[in-house]
């Protein structure tokens, strides 16, 4: 529990994304360890100027404490590529995110899935179609991934919720913010 702090400390840094979490954790024995290097070891890690900066003044502003807190608030967990709780299939595509945000649960039939994306404005046929299909599939016990939006996303979610299957929503802007709103 420790170790994710410094996770999800470095995802709230500016300028701190995928690419350079991934460079810290390989560089350093842990996170922890990275969160408390100095410039000279963050350079050593692979870390840029900007992002060296950007690291040391926002580091002494970041109460990780209070962010643990907050996900517990939200009831969120935070999942490391590292953890065995992690989705083994996410970790085989091209370049997995290093760190999940989760509220609920993954279940081992979520290991036979389907991402739908599309557009926020469907026509008729589009609606159509999804909810056939996400709808069948989610039915034969293929979980429907999206990512909430208006339109294709929310059609494919609603469609597995009425076929009394399960559904995940991958959300781009954080569990406390539903963009867009609808």
């Amino acid at each position: 529990m420790n170790e994710i702090k410094y996770w999800v400390g470095f995802s709230l840094i500016p300028g701190i994304g995928r690419a350079r979490i991934s460079r810290l954790a390989g560089y350093f024995s842990s996170m922890e360890q990275a969160w408390h290097a100095n410039a000279a070891e963050l350079e050593a890690a692979g870390l840029d100027t900007k992002s060296i900066q950007s690291v040391l003044s926002h580091r002494p502003t970041l109460s990780l404490d209070d962010e643990m807190n907050k996900l517990d608030q939200y009831k969120v967990k935070a999942i490391t590529i590292t953890s065995e709780a992690y989705p083994s299939m996410l970790k085989e595509i091209y370049d997995p995110p290093p760190l999940l945000y989760v509220r609920g649960s993954f279940a081992p039939q979520d290991e036979w899935a389907l991402s739908v994306v599309g557009t926020r404005y469907p026509t008729y046929y589009g609606r159509e179609v999804t909810e056939q299909i996400a709808g069948a599939l989610a039915g034969n016990r293929i979980t429907i991934i999206s990512g909430l939006a208006k339109g294709i996303d929310s059609i494919a979610h609603k469609a597995a919720l009425d076929a009394r299957g399960r559904t995940i929503a991958v959300l781009g802007c954080g569990v406390d913010v539903i963009y867009p709103p609808e």
